[in-house]
């Protein structure tokens, strides 16, 4: 679908600097964006530099383009708010994927129907994390803790143990076991061997 405006600007976010935004960038330089910004920031906070430049930026006849309505802000009220300033502004928006792709104008059947579909992007957001907090809760009740499992089971840990008092080292340890030095040193108890490899 080609842009409606001449000015095709981009916004990327992601939500924790462990994460990468090429899969955003690919789809919104295919999409012919000719300028991009990113914010690698959770959608919970507040402050989001990345967008604040590129709505400096954006002047009158330009689109705002981002790859998922989900990328753009918080809540249906952020949306909406940020939508309606940017055509008050002259600027259109352009959302590359999901049910909502396409251009955005807040007027008529289109504000209805981009209202619906950004609650129902924050509907998704809540219950995905109600879902985990419920997870986390189940498994807390069964007295588990949550995140990855432990590669140390009991025998583990006790073989770690009696090689390290023998005087192996932890990189020798770990091999044996098939774990990682680091694993070696969190679970033993007391680790005087010297790591000589």
């Amino acid at each position: 679908m080609a842009a409606e405006h001449p000015n095709l600007v981009a916004y990327l976010r992601v939500s924790s600097e462990a994460q990468d935004t090429q899969l955003q960038r690919d789809a919104l330089t295919e999409a012919g964006c000719v300028k991009l910004f990113e914010d690698k920031v959770s959608s919970r906070k507040t402050d989001r530099p990345g967008l604040g430049v590129a709505l400096e930026y954006l002047r009158s006849g330009d689109t705002l383009a981002v790859w998922k309505l989900d990328r753009l802000g918080r809540s249906v009220k952020e949306i909406l708010t940020l939508a309606d300033e940017l055509h008050e502004r002259g600027i259109g928006m352009r959302i590359l994927t999901g049910t909502l792709a396409g251009s955005y104008t807040p007027t008529g059947e289109g504000k209805f129907f981009f209202t619906i579909m950004a609650a129902f992007a924050e509907l998704e957001r809540d219950m995905i994390h109600q879902r985990t907090m419920a997870g986390l809760a189940a498994a807390r009740a069964r007295g588990r803790i949550g995140g990855r499992p432990t590669v140390m089971d009991t025998d583990k840990l006790a073989a770690a143990t009696a090689r390290l008092d023998r005087g192996e080292s932890a990189t020798q340890i770990a091999k044996a076991l098939g774990v990682s030095r680091a694993t070696i040193y969190r679970h033993a108890a007391v680790v005087t061997a010297p790591d000589q490899s």
